[in-house]
């Protein structure tokens, strides 16, 4: 009897042990599908990381000449770092040289000339003038004695009217070229007046202020750095002919760099100068660096606009934004990307 019992009960334990891994199976599947459920909730109700990109940009500087002329030398390669003050370009323009020396020979002679007003008039044109005064007196003396000699024989009935008329002349003459020979005997004297000197000094401060002029130009004809930066781009080549306003060469100030977003006006409204938030550097390995806020545009553009609601159609304008790394960044170049969830900024 308990062998025939045996043998109906274990049918029955072997149909228990069976079913036990189909519930774990099922117990696991059961796991793996709320999970999914959850995880799905999850990302479905969870917010999209809102990415930001901006670029790192810098002061660029086109440096451009004054003056036309061929280029004979540009001492910088793209790429170099150079001091301020450094040479950039040196342009070759002969015909202001040459009036630069047409000015310094103009300047020479004025200073000549107002050298010689202030020495006033030689002694030895002086003593010229004295004796050709006393000459002239002499003159005057002897025709007015041929004269009274002539009138006296008229008189007498002596002599003819004629005579008389031709020695009342001959002493005008006389006292005519006496008063001429006093003037110029006074005027050798006297030296040169006021107003010759200050006509004098007045062709010198010309002539200097001309040749400052075409000096100012020549001066231009060498372009300095005006702050310590980076060559960036030649846009000329030594030999060509540049005018005035052209750019010669690009630099870009490392010093002086700085990330900037455009920015939706729903999210610019939130900042203000002076905040700070973390931002990415894809090219540095992804590091965080922390920026500040420098400037906000006063006014927003199109630039990159949003269409916010079909219905509706208006557009959200863009701010322009420029955050300043707090601390200097070396590796750090004009160009790269950046980003950052605007909704974990800080």
């Amino acid at each position: 009897m308990q062998t025939e019992a045996k043998r109906t009960q274990s049918p029955e334990v072997s149909k228990n042990r069976a079913s036990r891994p189909n519930r774990v199976l099922s117990i696991i599947v059961g796991v793996v599908a709320v999970a999914i459920s959850a995880l799905s909730i999850w990302y479905l109700i969870w917010p999209a990381p809102l990415l930001v990109q901006g670029v790192v940009d810098a002061t660029q500087l086109d440096i451009a000449a004054r003056v036309d002329g061929r280029v004979a030398e540009i001492p910088v390669n793209e790429g170099q770092d150079v001091a301020a003050g450094a040479v950039l370009v040196r342009i070759d323009n002969p015909e202001t040289i040459a009036k630069n020396e047409q000015g310094l020979a103009a300047k020479i002679v004025a200073e000549a000339q107002l050298a010689n007003i202030n020495a006033g008039t030689r002694a030895e044109v002086i003593a010229a003038r004295k004796a050709a005064l006393e000459r002239a007196v002499a003159s005057v003396i002897l025709t007015q004695m041929t004269y009274d000699r002539k009138s006296q024989l008229v008189q007498r009935g002596d002599a003819p009217q004629a005579q008389l008329d031709q020695a009342t002349d001959s002493l005008h003459q006389a006292q005519r070229a006496r008063d001429q020979a006093q003037s110029a005997y006074e005027q050798a004297v006297n030296g040169y007046t006021r107003e010759e000197h200050e006509i004098a000094v007045a062709n010198v401060g010309k002539a200097i202020a001309d040749v400052k002029a075409v000096q100012s130009i020549i001066d231009q004809m060498v372009i300095y750095a005006p702050v310590a930066s980076q060559v960036h781009k030649r846009n000329v080549e030594p030999g060509e002919y540049v005018s005035p306003g052209v750019a010669l060469v690009t630099l870009v100030d490392l010093n002086d760099m700085w990330i900037h977003f455009d920015l939706r006006e729903d999210l610019a409204r939130m900042l203000k100068v002076g905040d700070r938030f973390s931002v990415r550097i894809p090219a540095l390995s992804d590091r965080r660096i922390l920026v500040e806020i420098k400037q906000i545009a006063t006014k927003g553009e199109y630039a990159s606009w949003q269409a916010i609601r079909a219905t509706s159609g208006f557009d959200l304008r863009t701010f322009s934004i420029r955050a300043y790394p707090v601390d200097k960044i070396p590796e750090l170049r004009p160009g790269m990307s950046t980003y950052l969830d605007w909704r974990e900024r800080g």
